[in-house]
């Protein structure tokens, strides 16, 4: 890591604040994860900006609304500027301000914002691949519980006979979105690491199918 980088990172730690512990899925453990993966996908684009893409991915759940919330698709506007204050007011590079606010207002699935840069590729990115794998099953689960979701349906877990709702069953989640997010991936990396980490999240399915069995009969 640069030394402009591991100056900034206690920083922008501090700066993520109180907002990095109140959701276990969207924690500070959450905002590292995306960073380390981020760190990975940097290293096939050598031209992007390593800082823009570090501040990013720390600060990119300053507004964190719950999935259910009426104006979900606005945190990520929210975040981008309650982000950009907070670094101008701490001696963040003026020039590089809207470029980490572009790489958050864009990074969300809900806002459905075109990326512009190869930092907001990054970020968006390195956000959709802590949604895959173990630790994004854990999370889809999480979240589930928050929000009174079910495990599954009793006798259609896999929705054969039904349509899909991921509100009320945490295991349609994984088809309704994440088993999309390799395709959407926009670097060569995410999408070789989103199709690994959908992989197991398959696995898993299938052995939760089999264990779940027809208990509404």
């Amino acid at each position: 890591m640069n030394p402009e980088l591991r100056d900034w990172q206690p920083k922008l730690i501090a700066l993520a604040g109180a907002a990095a512990d109140s959701d276990g899925a969207h924690d500070i453990t959450h905002l590292q994860r995306v960073w380390r993966n981020a760190e990975a996908l940097l290293a096939a684009h050598p031209d992007a900006d390593a800082l823009v893409v570090m501040a990013a991915c720390y600060l990119h759940d300053l507004v964190n609304l719950p999935k259910n919330h009426p104006e979900r698709a606005l945190a990520s506007r929210r975040s981008a500027a309650l982000a950009g204050a907070r670094l101008a007011a701490a001696g963040f590079p003026a020039e590089r301000l809207a470029a980490v606010a572009h790489a958050i207002e864009a990074h969300s699935f809900s806002a459905a914002l075109k990326t512009a840069t190869i930092e907001a590729r990054i970020v968006q990115d390195a956000d959709r691949l802590d949604a895959l794998g173990a630790v994004g099953l854990a999370r889809l689960f999480y979240t589930a519980g928050q929000m009174g979701s079910a495990l599954a349906h009793p006798d259609d877990p896999l929705a054969e006979r039904r349509a899909r709702d991921d509100r009320a069953f945490a295991l349609d989640h994984i088809e309704t979105k994440l088993a999309a997010l390799p395709a959407m991936m926009q670097t060569d990396a995410g999408r070789a690491l989103g199709r690994q980490r959908l992989a197991q999240l398959l696995e898993f399915r299938a052995a939760f199918v089999q264990e779940w069995g027809n208990p509404g009969c």
